[in-house]
């Protein structure tokens, strides 16, 4: 079976999908709601008729549109990117196939989330040259409202060190939807002692969806 990576293509889509709404929410400050909500569409567009769509053919119907908290903009926070002392050594992230990722921790993510000083561990693939780091977490939602893998943050490095975390991109690995697919589980120490109700969540019984 062909190993997917597990930093999903569709989230950096051209932005072409119109929102499902009647009408656009307000934008609060300088995030982009609208942006938000027609990055999701565009996901949906992909997923429902790309020849490499990770939802099955026969789940598509049940799956599409996926479910998402409403768009909070109290969920994108600055955050710093804090090295570690010295060289970090691999590790081995236990995957959902039961397979191991080899992943070095590059750094952890500080920030303050709805009053709480909260860290993520930010990481990168063995053999990965890209500029991404990626961010699995679980939360006190986690195998409620969200998936019980987990979800995933992907950012882009910068030089500054200085980041914004926007949990309302947070996505479902691929295995949510795909037995298939290899999808690494969060570390323990990237659990989050709150709930995170933005992103990507669980199909409310009966199909219903938040867009």
């Amino acid at each position: 079976m062909a190993r997917p990576r597990f930093l999903l293509p569709f989230i950096a889509l051209a932005l072409f999908a119109a929102s499902c709404t009647s009408a656009p929410p307000p934008e609060s400050g300088s995030y982009s709601v609208t942006e938000l909500l027609t990055a999701r569409a565009a996901k949906d567009e992909q997923f429902r008729t790309a020849s490499d769509s990770p939802v099955p053919p026969g789940r598509r119907v049940g799956l599409l549109p996926l479910a998402y908290f409403p768009p909070d903009p109290s969920y994108s926070v600055p955050a710093v990117l804090v090295p570690p002392a010295g060289d970090q050594p691999l590790v081995e992230m236990p995957t959902s196939t039961g397979d191991r990722r080899k992943m070095r921790r590059v750094g952890t993510l500080e920030f303050s989330l709805k009053g709480h000083p909260l860290k993520l561990g930010a990481y990168v693939e063995e053999g990965d040259t890209t500029d991404r780091l990626f961010v699995p977490f679980t939360d006190l939602t986690t195998g409620s409202e969200t998936y019980p893998g987990g979800r995933y943050l992907d950012l882009t490095r910068t030089a500054t060190g200085i980041y914004v975390i926007d949990f309302n991109r947070a996505y479902e690995p691929y295995c949510a939807y795909n037995p298939k697919y290899d999808c690494p589980y969060p570390p323990p120490d990237n659990r989050l002692p709150i709930p995170i109700r933005a992103g990507e969540r669980l199909k409310a019984a009966g199909g219903g969806h938040t867009r």
